[in-house]
């Protein structure tokens, strides 16, 4: 059955003043902290009109346990919504989607149409981290006016990218080196994704779209008749570190949806099981990955050059392993300053966050930085396969768009682009879809197909530009490494231009890449002074990351002591040394016999960059979303 509950203000609808001063304030529900905004989201009102109001569907009575009986409320049955469409996550590609579906809608005069967005974070932004140059081509298609100065509602936080620079560095070097015309950044901005991704939020809910922040969608909803995709389902809530539900328990709630969007970014963790499940890579290579590491910087005026985008490569990476640094002058006296690491390096002694701190003191950066005060740091890990590496994007009931499937151009350094554009293609697809006049988009059982969106990606611009670039990353796996790399890239860049007929093959998985450690030579790292560099302890307290320590650990390793004993003597702790923000070690204890070591994972310091999960050795670490509204808090990257 059904009853009707209040569509509370999302940022949109108006209230009158009774009902506002009723709920204390016009906010948005991503004001309240997450049971909060579950709360205000379900509860009657007595100021409810018609308008105002919308089916939710409730649980039918049912008999109360016996005195005898044992009562456990995870097996209670789910509160659950239905809507038009539900996007998994908040960032560009998702918000891009839901824009464009409700314009779409606006447009057909339906403002009926539901479109619903999940997003793990406390607030829009929150756990987004890029470099970022934006390539303005999608926005100005999307929103036209984003950037215009008589627009009172413009994103006024984008820096013109002036000039380019790319620099070769030696330990103490830097060579001037031509930079591929991918790489050209006339007409591009300087911006802080983390800010567009709020401001895109606001646009889309001045539109009418449903968002709520802090609702972490744990689990695919499948029908049982065909086995399509029905919707999601948040996870549960106040559930002890041993599993058992605290005083404060609350059941996870369900999304049903005509059409579920995946916009979780790189690595999500529903989409690993939907790419299982419907076999989404049978025609494609396998996804290879890397991490980013970022930090902004206020620094001196004289050091500032607002609009320079400069990028490096070489030093202080090894020739074995693929990656580069970055400068960006953007706003007042900012600058954002960061590293990628491609995670199919092979020496489990390397350390990406110890060398990002190593690149800091190079003559090159340190002359930007040199007075300055570091006010954010981040990490997150991004996708690398490139072209061939594009799995299926549609399937039953839905679609992946965005960093979800996989559409970065490595050799341009952008994907922001490309991830808009895809949700603004699965939303075309979705809306004809779902549009009465279109019957052949969906089977006798009403599950929707977007077979349009499949072929929209072919014919679209994201095709063309990773097509021509496709050879280039894997190109470094050749037995000349770096250098290798670099000069066939050349080739690819200025006189190939993605016209040949062959497609160079990554090598292999990113974890399969990782040597044992005594055959590597072992690295170490200076010290940090805290003033250029810094201890990882430092950089995480930057991001702002928080976790209920009293929940279960959401970074999955069936057997602990058995991780430790397959893993510690083959790659004596690479786990530690491969994430950027100290959730794993090994402790000394001399109870763990032939080891003298346990594996300790310290998980309220996750900052859900998900590198565990793809750099693991053995595969046995599996990240899943803790409770929703935790994880890093960022700003500004």
């Amino acid at each position: 059955m059904s009853t009707k509950l209040p569509v509370l203000s999302v940022g949109r609808l108006p209230l009158t003043a009774p009902i506002a001063q009723y709920i204390g304030a016009v906010r948005p529900h991503s004001c309240f902290p997450p049971a909060r905004r579950r709360f205000l989201f379900q509860r009657p009102s007595r100021f409810q009109t018609p308008a105002a109001t919308k089916d939710f569907s409730t649980l039918p009575p049912r008999r109360l346990a016996d005195v005898n009986e044992s009562f456990d409320p995870r097996q209670q049955d789910r509160e659950s919504d239905n809507v038009d469409v539900c996007i998994v996550g908040g960032g560009p590609a998702g918000l891009s989607a839901a824009i464009r579906l409700k314009q779409l809608a606006t447009d057909a005069g339906n403002e009926e149409f539901r479109v619903l967005v999940l997003e793990k974070a406390g607030e829009l932004g929150d756990h987004i981290v890029s470099g970022n140059v934006i390539e303005p081509s999608a926005v100005n298609e999307l929103l036209p006016d984003w950037n215009n100065a008589d627009n009172p509602s413009r994103f006024g936080n984008a820096t013109p990218a002036t000039h380019d620079k790319m620099r070769f560095l030696t330990q103490k070097g830097s060579i001037p080196i031509p930079a591929p015309p991918q790489m050209n950044n006339h007409g591009n901005y300087i911006i802080s994704l983390n800010q567009f991704s709020k401001w895109l939020g606001e646009r889309a809910e001045e539109l009418g779209v449903e968002i709520y922040p802090g609702f972490a969608a744990s689990e695919v909803l499948y029908k049982p008749d065909d086995g399509s995709v029905m919707g999601v389902a948040t996870n549960d809530q106040g559930i002890a570190r041993d599993g058992t539900p605290k005083a404060h328990f609350e059941r996870g709630m369900e999304f049903h949806a005509r059409v579920t969007l995946f916009a979780e970014g790189c690595h999500g963790s529903l989409a690993k099981q939907i790419i299982k499940k419907f076999g989404l890579r049978r025609d494609s290579q396998p996804q290879t990955y890397a991490l980013g590491l970022k930090e902004v910087w206020e620094v001196k005026p004289e050091n500032f050059r607002k609009g320079e985008v400069v990028h490096s490569m070489g030093y202080p990476l090894p020739s074995n392993t693929y990656g580069g640094g970055w400068i960006y002058h953007f706003g007042e006296n900012l600058v954002s300053m960061g590293l990628v690491v491609g995670l199919d390096y092979p020496n489990p002694w390397l350390s990406p966050y110890g060398e990002f701190q190593k690149l800091k003191h190079h003559p090159l950066y340190q002359s930007v930085i040199e007075g300055g005060k570091c006010i954010s740091y981040g990490a997150r890990a991004l996708n690398e396969g490139g072209f061939q590496s594009i799995p299926k994007c549609a399937f039953p009931g839905g679609a992946l768009i965005g960093d979800t499937a996989g559409f970065l151009n490595v050799p341009k350094i952008k994907g922001t682009h490309t991830a808009m554009r895809s949700g603004m293609l699965a939303a075309k697809a979705a809306w004809d879809a779902l549009s009465s006049e279109n019957k052949d988009a969906a089977d006798d059982s009403g599950t929707v197909f977007l077979y349009d969106y499949e072929d929209a990606l072919r014919e679209s611009s994201i095709w063309k530009e990773l097509k021509e670039v496709r050879n280039m990353r894997p190109s470094f796996h050749s037995p000349l490494g770096l250098y290798g790399g670099i000069m066939y890239s050349g080739l690819e860049a200025y006189l190939f231009r993605g016209r040949t007929p062959w497609t160079l093959k990554h090598k292999s998985k990113d974890h399969e890449a990782t040597k044992h450690a005594d055959e590597m030579p072992k690295l170490e790292y200076p010290k940090n002074d805290g003033v250029t560099s810094f201890d990882i302890l430092t950089s995480v307290s930057r991001t702002g990351t928080n976790h209920e320590e009293d929940q279960p650990v959401h970074l999955q390793v069936r057997d602990w002591e058995g991780h430790a004993r397959e893993c510690w003597p083959r790659y004596r702790g690479v786990e530690n040394r491969f994430c950027p923000a100290g959730v794993y070690e090994y402790v000394e204890d001399e109870s763990k016999e032939g080891l003298g070591v346990r594996f300790q994972i310290n998980a309220p310091n996750c900052i859900h960059c998900k590198t565990c999960d793809i750099k693991a050795p053995d595969q046995d670490i599996n990240w899943q979303t803790p409770q929703g509204g935790e994880g890093p808090k960022y700003t500004m990257t």
